[in-house]
């Protein structure tokens, strides 16, 4: 078998750590994780068909470079088992991410649920829920923001909630059926003096036997570390859109700032959350050019929030056109070909979606959704819309890591 060293690939073929799944041409490919940049593939060839005709003829879950030479001889064929180890590159550029974006639409669709469905059950999905634990007086100049001191947007800042409080929220989560509780608090990052209180939240929750997840603003390592002792699972912190388009939305911060917090937060042992904003005026190369620099992160986000733009009267943003769905859908379908093993949420703006297009985003990889009618400060589809569509659907809550 010959393989040039440029050979790259980027998809599981089955769910789990490493899995097993018969090609619609006859054979069965076992690979690691796609998180791992180095990896063995192991390949069954059956009825004479060669490695190099099963991968083109599934040319659009993996990516090749122009020199990539792939062949299987009869002579290798009668020993059925070939295994290399192939070392990759950075996995996307943004030239092959966007020629899978640009696929025609069914085309486009069906990579990517074949991607999902070769990680994920598709008739699973996991429900989380949402809580301000601080809100408003923030001072950063976020254009999407409805928690920005910067602009008129009516909302009045509150202090820190008490524990208590948060905890009690959390169990009334619980019960509606959410396996992980986020709490966000509008902060440039956390002041030392309230640390304690949230690691006093995360040890709560995490007690109701609920998945912890934060999002504080920029840490340093060392609030990192805290937040990992304390037993936090996962830290969210969205780098929003593309480098190029960045400072058109955010001037207080930047860039690298955000990508500086989640290696901090990746470096603690804390499982990293991050995605991005549809509809802030974005061309179609940042959306995509988003998703590549998350992909190609030392290790791909577990979770992938997208986010619909919603305009909030008074924000720079409250006269963003609207989004496109078909486009929508095109960046959920993207983000689980680039992410194979992350969920990928369908978060914010929800409540302008209609059920045709949030089942669309499901089909397209989308296993992930918080649940509860307030997100943050901004309305969200309440808990009988979303039961009743999921029923509709034929789609179930997945049990939390705890639950397993």
């Amino acid at each position: 078998m010959l393989l040039d060293p440029a050979f790259e690939i980027f998809s599981a073929m089955d769910g789990g750590p490493a899995g097993r799944q018969r090609n619609p041409l006859g054979g069965i490919c076992t690979i690691r994780p796609p998180q791992v940049r180095s990896f063995s593939l192991s390949v069954i060839i059956y009825n004479g068909l060669s490695l190099k005709s099963i991968f083109y003829n599934s040319q659009h879950q993996y990516q090749f470079t122009p020199k990539t030479e792939i062949l299987m001889t009869p002579e290798t064929a009668a020993h059925p088992t070939a295994t290399a180890t192939i070392t990759s590159s950075p996995r996307w550029t943004s030239e092959s991410a966007r020629n899978l974006y640009e696929l025609p639409f069914n085309d486009l669709l069906f990579q990517a649920h074949s991607v999902h469905r070769a990680n994920f059950d598709p008739n699973r999905i996991q429900l989380s829920k949402l809580l301000s634990i601080k809100t408003g007086g923030c001072p950063e100049d976020c254009g999407y923001c409805s928690q920005s001191a910067r602009y008129p947007t009516g909302l009045r800042a509150s202090k820190l909630m008490e524990v208590e409080r948060v905890v009690a929220e959390a169990q009334k989560a619980k019960e509606g059926g959410a396996t992980r509780y986020c709490m966000g608090a509008a902060w440039r990052s956390p002041k030392q003096r309230d640390m304690d209180t949230v690691v006093a939240m995360v040890q709560g929750v995490k007690a109701l036997g609920l998945e912890t997840c934060m999002t504080l603003g920029m840490l340093s390592p060392q609030q990192a570390e805290s937040l990992s002792e304390a037993g936090l699972d996962y830290y969210n912190h969205n780098i929003d859109t593309s480098k190029r388009f960045y400072g058109e939305v955010i001037t207080t911060r930047t860039f690298g700032d955000r990508l500086e917090t989640l290696e901090n937060v990746r470096q603690a042992g804390i499982k990293v959350c991050a995605g991005g904003i549809i509809g802030m005026g974005e061309a179609a190369e940042d959306r995509i050019d988003m998703l590549v620099t998350l992909a190609n992160l030392p290790s791909p986000p577990e979770s992938v929030p997208i986010n619909m733009l919603i305009p909030i009267p008074g924000s720079k943003l409250a006269d963003a056109p609207p989004v496109d769905p078909i486009d929508f859908v095109r960046v959920i379908a993207l983000a689980r070909i680039l992410m194979p093993g992350s969920h990928v949420r369908l978060s914010a703006g929800r409540t302008n979606m209609t059920d045709e297009l949030q089942a669309l985003c499901f089909f397209a990889g989308a296993n992930s959704i918080f649940v509860g009618d307030t997100l943050l400060t901004a309305a969200n589809p309440g808990d009988d819309r979303d039961s009743g569509l999921l029923r509709r659907l034929g789609i179930r809550p997945e049990a939390s890591d705890a639950q397993k």
